[in-house]
């Protein structure tokens, strides 16, 4: 690994933290594998990056959005490149599968392609005028330097979802990604770099709390993108909203998919499988509830434990692992805390149930993939998020049940409903209280062109991904010019 990727990049530089802080990184599929010290940062480190970004903002802006998109474009061609050099990356910091990984970067390209499609579209229209002789049109800005505040279950693709929009909209930026995931986001601005974008423009500052604070606090922060917990985004809006700091949030979910009394089994355990237990459930859009109709319970939970029991948990890099561990150590108890809660509530573990331990495993963050029947609709398994591989399966007593169940939390992500009914499908994406919404297919996100949201608690201000995600990046004005 070069060792500049362990710093921070500011004004085209690779820097240490000015505190010259370290934190460790370490797989967490084995704890004696660590990647390196990567730079802590705090508010002199992150003020000196928005300086650059504030720097660069005129000379970036005025080059115009197709312009900018060449950049973007050859951004592109660089990380196809290095493919398999980045997904390895994702899979060693992060933990996931390398299939998974691959599929990650696959995903940045997919919102990279797109976003720099929409270069030649990022106009506005013109107006019929009330007078004679006057031309009325709307036209859009950048908002100006923004910070962008990233997590760890997806490294790559969610810093680029953030980053293409904001530097094609003509923003220049601060990207401060989670302390768990710093390789991965040095290896999406080092990739940028080459491609040739100014110095100033896109900045990254590695570190925790001290940084993401000073990004909220620095007057010449015009808007802050992050993607997140309920606690730190709400932290975010509330500590920007005295100077109006525009914030786009996206938060947790506790998704459901409800399986009504008419589904295919086969296809709703296929997607549950995925959905739950896929990157070890660390996904906002993951499937964390079961709603199911108390008519096929019994069929669907001997098809489903059947499948998650035969999950082969292990490192990510290994072809045999089917589950990879969880990011780190919290995340392991928080788990395995979750599950215990549950069995206290009355639920019964059917498979699973606590840490993965075996001969030949390295020490890491392994938790077994966990089914819980007879969860309560109301308990805190059925209410909160976990983030790890454990499924909560709730009886519903009919299709209306399913729905209220399904929308009886705080957060609306992604809702899902497995059925034959054409009247139920449409009737469910109707009263679904969520942003992402799927029949008959497994309910984790959507596609790279479609607007990736949430609702209730779930999401504030524009959608990512998507045309609309340009409503936070840009600003309209209105012009009338009389002759």
């Amino acid at each position: 690994m070069a060792q500049h990727l362990r710093l921070n990049f500011v004004d085209g530089r690779w820097a240490p933290a000015e505190s010259g802080l370290t934190r460790e990184n370490v797989n967490p599929a084995d704890f004696s594998d660590v990647l390196g010290e990567f730079a802590e940062s705090g508010g002199v480190d992150t003020d000196r990056a928005v300086d650059a970004a504030a720097a660069a903002l005129p000379a970036w802006r005025a080059l115009g959005p197709i312009r900018r998109a060449a950049h973007l474009t050859e951004a592109g061609r660089l990380l196809a490149a290095r493919a398999e050099e980045v997904a390895a990356a994702i899979t060693r910091e992060q933990g996931k599968l390398l299939a998974e990984a691959r599929g990650e970067v696959q995903r940045a390209l997919s919102v990279l392609e797109f976003t720099t499609g929409q270069a030649r579209r990022l106009g506005g229209v013109t107006a019929p005028a009330e007078d004679e002789r006057t031309f009325a049109y709307t036209f859009r800005r950048p908002i100006g330097v923004v910070g962008l505040v990233t997590p760890w279950n997806f490294p790559l693709a969610i810093p680029m979802w953030k980053v293409a929009p904001a530097l094609l909209s003509g923003c220049t930026a601060v990207l401060k990604p989670s302390p768990l995931t710093p390789l991965t986001s040095a290896l999406l601005v080092e990739v940028f770099q080459q491609a040739g974008v100014p110095d100033g423009v896109l900045n990254l500052v590695q570190g925790d709390v001290a940084a993401g604070e000073a990004l909220v606090a620095n007057p010449a922060v015009a808007g802050i993108s992050f993607t997140g917990s309920l606690g730190v985004g709400t932290a975010i809006h509330t500590g920007g909203a005295h100077r109006l700091l525009r914030t786009q949030l996206e938060l947790g979910g506790k998704n459901a998919v409800v399986v009504c009394d008419d589904a295919d089994l086969d296809r709703a355990v296929d997607a549950v499988v995925h959905g739950a237990f896929g990157q070890a459930g660390q996904r906002c859009s993951a499937t964390s509830r079961a709603v199911v109709d108390v008519r096929v319970r019994d069929r669907f939970l001997d098809r489903l434990v059947a499948r998650v029991a035969g999950l082969r948990v292990g490192p990510g890099d290994d072809p045999a692992s089917q589950l990879c561990p969880v990011v780190n150590t919290v995340r392991r108890d928080a788990a395995l805390a979750a599950i215990e809660g549950a069995q206290r509530d009355g639920g019964k573990v059917l498979c699973g149930g606590g840490p993965e331990v075996r001969p030949g495993l390295p020490e890491g963050c392994y938790v077994q993939p966990t089914v819980i029947r007879d969860v309560p609709w109301d308990s805190e398994l059925a209410q909160e998020e976990v983030f790890g591989p454990v499924l909560a399966v709730v009886d519903a007593d009919g299709f209306d049940d399913a729905i209220r169940i399904a929308n009886s939390v705080k957060y609306g992500m992604s809702g899902t409903v497995f059925t034959a009914s054409q009247a139920r499908a449409f009737e469910a994406v109707e009263r679904f209280e969520a942003g992402m919404l799927h029949v008959n297919r497994a309910g984790v996100g959507a596609y790279a062109h479609l607007p990736h949201t949430g609702a209730k608690a779930s999401q504030y201000g524009p959608p990512e991904c998507s045309p609309e995600v340009f409503e936070f990046y840009t600003a309209w004005h209105s012009a009338c010019i009389g002759y």
